[in-house]
């Protein structure tokens, strides 16, 4: 009888939110990137430029937006930056509900 061969697992990418420092699978996360033309949002993960990552609940995003953020980005957010994640935030739960 032949032994069952093992599958490797699959290696899952982590991120770390950069509002409360849980550590998670890139995809269960939303990367917020810099480009030439500003800080945008980045849900296919695959745009050019530095990349921060955070839960989608209003509370990360609030505590990234304290100072967090710009320094991972390694940018000063503009006041068109903030506009654009206050609006995207406002969108988002207000409860942390993750473990962390």
């Amino acid at each position: 009888m032949s032994k069952p061969t093992k599958q490797p697992m699959k290696h899952v990418p982590q991120r770390t939110c950069v509002g409360c420092h849980v550590v998670l699978p890139k995809r269960s996360l939303m990367r917020i990137v810099r480009t030439a033309e500003g800080v945008r949002l980045d849900p296919s993960g695959k745009v050019n430029g530095r990349g921060a990552y955070l839960h989608n609940v209003r509370s990360c995003w609030e505590q990234a937006l304290k100072g967090q953020l710009a320094a991972a980005l390694k940018t000063e957010l503009s006041d068109q930056d903030r506009l654009v994640l206050k609006e995207a935030m406002s969108a988002l739960p207000p409860e942390n509900t993750h473990a962390g």
